[in-house]
């Protein structure tokens, strides 16, 4: 909730904590979380009594588990790339998977709202852009990014970040049909 309300203070937090903590404590729940909430809406949707309806609901709680387990992953890999390019910054993959797995809170928040309540897309396209908010001041305080590398760089990692995973929630539901 810190990260919400003031990253920069949280950002201060996290930095002094380890590295692969930032997985197994909030990533993978979050994951999780989004997971449940899709799978818990799209029951409500579209009912409890047909068998079909737990497939269909399993196969968009996977899509939005694989989107957001693999857009973490791919995230955290294209930004330590990135920050090697732009900013100057030496290969830390463990952190730039920090970094990534907390910039990624408003996507998993609203992934998790989103999943229980389709209708409010537009709220959550909105308040996804919160996302670069949270990436400029991690730039700062995490990252160590320089002042004239930051706007680029926040930029180019908020768009990373929104991207990824949607565009894995895509090719995931395209092969899910071809396959199916």
């Amino acid at each position: 909730m810190q990260l919400i309300s003031s990253p920069a203070k949280a950002w201060e937090e996290i930095s002094t904590e380890d590295r692969q903590k930032v997985m197994s404590d909030f990533v993978y729940p979050l994951i999780a979380l989004a997971g449940l909430s899709v799978l818990i809406g799209v029951l409500v949707e579209v009912g409890w009594s047909k068998p079909e309806n737990y497939q269909e609901a399993m196969t968009q709680c996977c899509a939005v588990a694989v989107s957001l387990f693999g857009g973490f992953f791919l995230s955290a890999y294209l930004i330590n790339q990135t920050g090697m390019k732009l900013a100057g910054l030496r290969d830390n993959l463990p952190l730039a998977q920090q970094f990534t797995g907390y910039s990624l809170v408003v996507v998993f928040i609203l992934q998790i709202i989103y999943g229980i309540l389709p209708d409010f897309l537009i709220l959550v396209v909105l308040f996804s852009f919160y996302t670069i908010y949270i990436v400029w001041e991690g730039a700062d305080v995490l990252m160590h990014v320089d002042e004239r590398n930051r706007l680029r760089y926040t930029i180019i990692s908020s768009v990373i970040l929104l991207v990824c995973p949607w565009l894995i929630q895509i090719v995931f539901n395209k092969l899910t049909v071809m396959l199916n």
